[in-house]
Order: C-alpha cells, then sequence, then structure tokens
C-alpha cells in the first residue's frame, strides 16, 4: 500500500502543460520541452522519506496496540478477581449486613476497653476510673442505638473507641517510681550540642544509633552502624568509659548475630541499649529483638499488625528506610513506637516489660508516622520532631501517656550538623538526647 501512495505522490509532481502548434509543410508541429518529464528524483527521495516514516510509524503502533492488548488481558484478569473477591462483601452491603459486621467489630473492641477499664478500677478505684467506666457505658449504648436506628457513622465511632482506649491504658498500673520521677513531664528547650563526633567506621555509615546504657550508673557508651545498603547490623561497638569512647579505642565489638542475613541480625536504626541488653527490630520480620550482651541469649516477640518493610518508616522532607520500629528506653520500661493499619498509619506506642518483652500498655496516636522526621520518650511522653532546613530541626508534637493528651502547640528548635536523623533518643540516667545525625554522633542537654 505504501508503494501505491509513494508512486501516486511522484506522479502528482509531474504537472500538465499547453502546447501551442504550428503549421509547417501541411502539417501541425508542436515543440516539446524535455525537461518537463524528467524522473523528479528529489521529489522522490522526499516523499520516501516520508513514506518510510509513515511506515515506522505505522509499525510502533501495531506494536503498541499489541502491548496493550496484553496489558489489557491481564488487566480484566485482574479485575475478575477483585470482582469475585468483593462479591460477598457486595452482597452483606445489599442487605445490610456489612455495617453490622463493622459494628460487631466495635463492639468487640468496646469490650475488650471496657475489661482493661475495669481491671484498673479494680485494683485502684477513683474519680478517672469511674468517669471512664461511665463512659464506656454510654457508648455501648450508643453502638446499640446505631445498629437499632440504621444509622451509621463508623469513622467517628472508630475515633471515639481510640480515645476511651487511650484512657484505659493511662488508668493502668504503672509504677509509683516512674510517675515520682518524672514530675516535671513537658520538656521546654534543647542546648547546642554537647557532643559532636563522627562515628567510628567511616562518614558513608550514614545510618544507625549511638549512646549510653539507659538503665545502667555505670558509662558504658555504645555504637551500632548499620550496613548492607543502610539497612542491616550484627554488632554493636562496645565503650566502657566516655574517653574511650570520643578516642574510638579500648571497644568491643559484641556479635549479635553470626552475618547480616541472620534471623537474629538486626534491621533498621531502630537500636537501644538497655540494661545491658539491645532492643532491635528483628531481620525482615515485625518483630522485635533482645539481645543480653553478657548471656548472650537472645528474645524475640512479634508485634501484629505492625507495618514492616517500609510500609511506615519516618518520612518528613525525605523518608528514612528501615525506621518501621523505633525503641525507646525509660523509667523502668522499654518503649515501640510504630504504626499500623488498622490504626490508619499514625503513630501507636506501646511500653514493653523490658525482661519478657510482653507489651503491658499501648496507645494509639492521631500522628501519622510518615509525617514526621523521627520520635523519642521522655518520663511517659512521646515527642515528634520535623525537619526545618540542612541544620535545624523542631520538636511540634507531644502525646502524654498518663493524660492520653496531644499537645499540638510545641516548638522547641536545635541545632543538627546534616539533613538526615536515623536515631533520636532520650538517655533517663544523664537525661541527655542522643542523636545518629547521618554519620555524625551529637549529644543534647535538655530543660524542662
Amino acid at each position: 500500500m505504501l508503494s501505491y501512495l509513494l508512486l501516486l505522490a511522484v506522479i502528482s509532481t509531474v504537472q500538465a502543460e499547453k502546447i501551442q502548434g504550428v503549421e509547417e509543410n501541411n502539417a501541425c508541429v508542436c515543440k516539446l520541452s524535455s525537461s518537463i518529464w524528467a524522473f523528479p528524483a528529489k521529489r522522490f527521495e522526499e516523499v520516501e522519506t516520508q513514506v518510510q516514516i509513515c511506515d515506522d510509524n505505522l509499525k510502533n503502533l501495531q506494536k503498541k496496540i499489541k502491548t496493550n492488548n496484553v496489558a489489557l488481558q491481564k488487566m480484566e484478569s485482574a479485575l475478575k478477581k477483585i470482582t469475585d473477591r468483593l462479591e460477598p462483601f457486595d452482597y452483606l452491603n445489599n442487605n445490610g449486613l456489612y455495617n453490622a459486621l463493622q459494628l460487631r467489630k466495635l463492639s468487640q473492641e468496646l469490650e475488650a476497653i471496657l475489661q482493661t477499664a475495669t481491671e484498673a478500677h479494680q485494683t485502684n478505684p477513683n474519680k478517672d476510673t469511674r468517669k471512664l467506666l461511665k463512659e464506656l457505658d454510654k457508648t455501648k449504648s450508643d453502638i446499640e442505638s446505631m445498629y437499632n436506628d440504621n444509622l451509621f457513622n463508623l469513622q467517628t465511632m472508630k475515633m471515639r473507641l481510640r480515645d476511651l482506649n487511650n484512657r484505659a491504658q493511662t488508668c493502668k498500673t504503672i509504677p509509683d517510681d516512674f510517675r515520682s520521677s518524672c514530675h516535671q513531664r513537658i520538656m521546654t528547650s534543647i542546648s547546642s550540642p554537647s557532643v559532636t563526633k563522627l562515628n567510628s567506621l567511616d562518614k558513608s555509615y550514614i545510618s544507625g544509633a549511638w549512646g549510653r546504657d539507659a538503665k545502667l550508673n555505670e558509662q558504658i557508651y555504645w555504637e551500632h552502624c548499620l550496613v548492607s545498603g543502610n539497612k542491616h547490623g550484627n554488632t554493636i561497638r562496645i565503650y566502657t568509659s566516655y574517653e574511650d569512647f570520643m578516642a574510638s579505642k579500648n571497644y568491643k565489638d559484641e556479635y549479635i548475630a553470626d552475618s547480616y542475613s541472620n534471623a537474629n541480625a538486626v534491621q533498621g536504626s531502630g537500636t537501644i541499649l538497655y540494661d545491658n541488653t539491645v532492643f532491635y527490630q528483628c531481620y525482615t520480620k515485625a518483630e522485635i529483638c533482645s539481645f543480653n550482651i553478657i548471656t548472650k541469649v537472645t528474645k524475640r516477640k512479634a508485634i501484629v499488625g505492625a507495618g514492616f518493610e517500609n510500609t511506615f518508616p519516618y518520612c518528613y522532607y525525605s523518608c528514612r528506610d528501615w525506621t518501621d520500629f523505633d525503641l525507646e528506653a525509660d523509667q523502668g520500661a522499654v518503649w515501640l513506637i510504630y504504626a499500623t493499619e488498622e490504626n490508619h498509619g499514625n503513630i501507636v506506642v506501646s511500653r514493653l516489660d523490658p525482661v519478657e518483652l510482653n507489651i503491658t500498655h499501648t496507645w494509639k496516636t492521631h500522628l501519622f508516622k510518615r509525617s514526621v522526621t523521627n520520635t523519642f520518650m521522655v518520663c511517659g511522653v512521646l515527642y515528634a520532631t520535623r525537619y526545618v532546613n540542612a541544620y535545624r530541626e523542631e520538636v511540634f508534637y507531644a502525646f502524654d501517656t498518663v493524660t492520653g493528651q496531644a499537645i499540638n502547640t510545641l516548638s522547641i528548635s536545635f541545632e543538627k550538623v546534616a539533613e538526615g536523623i536515623a536515631n533520636l533518643h532520650f538517655n533517663p540516667v544523664d537525661r541527655k538526647l542522643y542523636i545518629y545525625n547521618d554519620a555524625y554522633l551529637l549529644a543534647y542537654e535538655t530543660v524542662f
């Protein structure tokens, strides 16, 4: 077809010309110039080029159509699978049963909160527990009314239950020494860095953690640098004096696991050292591990529903990969900061028993985990930071687990030497804030 188009294009370049004849010797004589019949070679080449372009475009179009047809078949197959999976839910929705199932789930969640509040009231009856139990009874009645009246506002009820759960968790028994040692609960300012040091390996190790043992009075300093794409680690470097730490000498590398890919290896930079025990996220799992550097014993605990493998990392300004789990230490406890799909990616705070790794308390916040740079715990208060610029960070949010209330009016800025923060935690022994600031190790004094 393209060959015919080419021939037609060439022929069309030949134009008709009228020739005036002359009579000579009883004959009509016409003089023609042969130049008008010359083959239009230049025009032919131009048309040939255009035809080739058209041919190439047509072939590309045919290729795209073929590819799209394959993709369309795959999309149709995926859509059919999704439709088949949704069919039971569509049946439930059309028959008014979907909302009933959601209400049943809310009722089950309410019963769990009610049990927690009842146990707290039996242990330590007070006006707070009595008020909470009264509100829970009112909420139970409201859920029953939602079903009877066929009026549903599930999202509002979920938020209401989340707040009631936080209050119930607050009412649960927390050791007295924890409360009394934290009479000044809210931080007011952070000093300039009192320690600024490059890690002992190399400036290319931009992710890790460091600090001082968060329980022992001895000056045990530690350093943990991630390798394997700033993701994994299997050793922790221990110093027995501040002078040795600053000089990067007389240290001992404790092996947490045999290799970076061992099931007990470290993943992410949310590591803490508490009472000679390293707490961290287990390799590629939604689990926390503890490794005692004295006994060499490793324990692990699954965190049901927690996001991992970069599902909910810290992400303000730019994402810090592998920060789904963030371990913190406080008076008598280890804290885990994470997020769940059930809580819509918002931060969840769990208080752990440092010996058995059991979760004793859990609070659910309204703060989206990907909207912060990092977090730390002080006296049962969660603090969150956000990026200001390459050399300054700001504490802008706090959540008090004792009151179950959030504080959104904070503005405590502090200096840093690089953009990224891999680890940020408070040490209750020396009351300093420790930061792994890309490859730099910083420490700050705190004021309450």
